[in-house]
């Protein structure tokens, strides 16, 4: 359970940096692995970073009518690793793929297509077509040109690689992981926090 946690901070307050930063600590099948430390593009996709770093803190409610459920990152799977090629996750309400929704209500728009699956790290969100953005993202393992113009790149990790060598490894071909990957802990990183709290547990 979350700890009792301040009021959540104005739009401008998050975006007072530039390019924000999010911290995920993962366990895989119980054990801490680490954290992933991100760095998110606000300036070519701010709605997105937005989305994003409020599903990190967990602090906003459904909309649906039908539910009150919290949108939050915390407890939710990395329920589709692929080695060589990508782990995704934040599926915070069915865990498989199938739910998820964006803090904006079910869905939002497409932005910026401006940054590229280039490098290993690359943050994007997963969606069902166009403008189908929810709460789904994933991290990539290795370069995946094929997907430039497909996803929103919105951020890249800067620190905690051990921890997607941790999330390839319990991948498979099929995508279903062979191990339990949660993430425990989620959060912005404030400007003037200097410790990543990334580095892998002794």
């Amino acid at each position: 359970a979350r700890q009792p946690s301040p009021p959540r901070r104005k739009r401008s307050d998050v975006f007072k940096n530039l390019n924000p930063r999010a911290r995920l600590r993962v366990e895989i099948d119980g054990v801490d692995v680490g954290a992933l430390v991100l760095e998110l593009f606000a300036s070519d996709a701010p709605r997105t970073c937005e989305n994003f770093l409020r599903l990190c803190e967990g602090r906003d409610r459904s909309t649906r009518a039908d539910s009150n459920a919290a949108l939050d990152y915390v407890g939710s799977v990395f329920h589709r690793i692929i080695p060589g090629f990508m782990a995704q996750g934040g599926d915070f309400e069915r865990g498989d793929g199938t739910g998820g929704e964006s803090v904006f209500g079910p869905t939002f728009a497409d932005e910026s297509f401006s940054r590229r699956h280039d490098a290993r790290g690359a943050l994007a969100m997963a969606n069902s077509g166009r403008h189908t953005n929810a709460s789904q993202f994933y991290v990539t393992f290795a370069p995946a040109p094929r997907l430039d113009g497909k996803h929103v790149v919105f951020g890249r990790v800067t620190s905690g690689f051990h921890v997607l060598d941790a999330l390839e490894r319990v991948g498979s071909k099929s995508g279903e992981p062979r191990g339990r990957a949660v993430v425990v802990a989620a959060g912005a990183i404030a400007d003037d926090d200097e410790d990543d709290d990334d580095a892998p547990p002794p």
